[in-house]
């Protein structure tokens, strides 16, 4: 009875310590886009709704970010790591409409060609999404052999 409890209490412990590290990165992270989007935001305002798409996808990586540090030590944790890395590659495209991004500024068209920046971009999250794909292999590959001694 006395060991469940100290199983119990470790667990507890071991979990509020995956909280707090999560709430850390969490707070880390944000700090950083806000002091980027202060210096950013005049440059920014020439965009349409830029600064918008870029809460977004802060929120929803942040999302994933602590969600995936919550269940690290779990194969759910490298489902989230390699969701985090498909989400970036998949609205990166989205948001850049293929890499031609363009603009009116007072009867000027601004068109920009983004492309070689999101091959490099697709390439670093599909790096990504190969290491959290060959870490899941390796966790379950550890379990396996786990349980067979």
């Amino acid at each position: 009875m006395a060991e469940e409890k100290r199983n119990s209490n470790d667990r507890l412990q071991e979990f509020a310590l995956k909280i707090l590290k999560a709430t850390i990165k969490g707070v880390v992270f944000c700090g950083i886009y806000f002091l980027l989007s202060m210096f950013l935001a005049p440059v920014l305002e020439a965009v349409p709704n830029a600064l918008q798409i870029i809460e977004i996808f802060v929120v929803v990586y942040v999302f994933l970010m602590i969600v995936g540090e919550l269940t690290k030590g779990s194969i759910f944790h490298h489902f989230f790591n390699a969701a985090k890395a498909l989400f970036s590659i998949l609205y990166l495209a989205l948001c850049l409409n293929g890499g031609i991004v363009g603009t009116t500024v007072q009867n000027a068209s601004l068109v920009v060609d983004l492309r070689l920046f999101l091959v490099v971009a697709m390439l670093l999250g599909l790096l990504g999404f190969a290491k959290s794909v060959l870490q899941a292999i390796n966790f379950l590959n550890e379990k396996t052999e786990h349980m067979r001694f």
